[in-house]
């Protein structure tokens, strides 16, 4: 079966091409340059990735905000007033998360508090994208931060020989971590428009355990 987000991305470009063909060759005069054209780099990516992966919650954050801003810039919906709207939102859902926030096992909340995050390793990506590649190095935890950007953790290699932590942050970014197959992965989360998705399913209580604390707010983080 065809992969259906490269589907939805050919009848796309197959659409766009018939249609600049049409008004190059003078039989329509269709304006695709809309206004707020420019949200369907948001929209559409996001409507190929839900069908994907229906599971992520991120994209519908996504996806809400592309339709919002096309909204706004067809003048359905005020900029003045989603600026104004935002940061009651924010709170609205930061507290909306507090009361329905991902359920975690006690022991997971309580081994979290114990592991010390001083001294982290701080990574940031804002408005940007960064590769971290621990390959041959002992990793003792991180502390990843991505702001409209994106962090690429790779710790396939990497040397991990006790319990560690890692402090997730995606605010309107995404952040990727690859664990190697030696340890176990145990996940607490909180998210708003977005969401952790934790694909380590074996769990050995003789291994290390990478505990990862993620907040998500528009963005996702994602342990393979």
């Amino acid at each position: 079966m065809k992969d259906k987000g490269n589907l939805i991305w050919g009848i796309i470009l197959i659409v766009v091409g018939i249609i600049i063909g049409l008004n190059s060759l003078g039989i329509a005069n269709i304006n695709i340059f809309f206004d707020g054209w420019w949200t369907l780099f948001i929209i559409i990516p996001s409507l190929a990735d839900i069908i994907k992966r229906p599971n992520k919650a991120s994209n519908y954050g996504w996806l809400v905000l592309g339709i919002v801003l096309l909204l706004c810039a067809q003048d359905i919906l005020k900029f003045e007033l989603i600026g104004k709207l935002i940061f009651p939102a924010i709170l609205v859902f930061i507290g909306i998360s507090l009361l329905f926030k991902d359920k975690v096992g006690k022991k997971v909340k309580e081994k979290i508090k114990t592991l010390n995050e001083e001294g982290l390793e701080e990574y940031y990506a804002t408005f940007s994208g960064q590769e971290i590649n621990k390959a041959g190095e002992e990793f003792k935890g991180a502390s990843l931060n991505a702001i409209f950007g994106g962090i690429d953790l790779n710790l396939q290699e990497a040397k991990i020989q006790k319990d560690v932590l890692i402090n997730a942050t995606a605010v309107f970014g995404g952040i990727d971590i690859k664990v190697p197959s030696n340890v176990n992965v145990k996940v607490q989360s909180t998210s708003i428009f977005g969401g952790a998705d934790n694909k380590i399913t074996k769990q050995t209580e003789t291994l290390p355990t990478i505990y990862v604390k993620a907040f998500c707010l528009f963005g996702g983080v994602d342990i393979k």
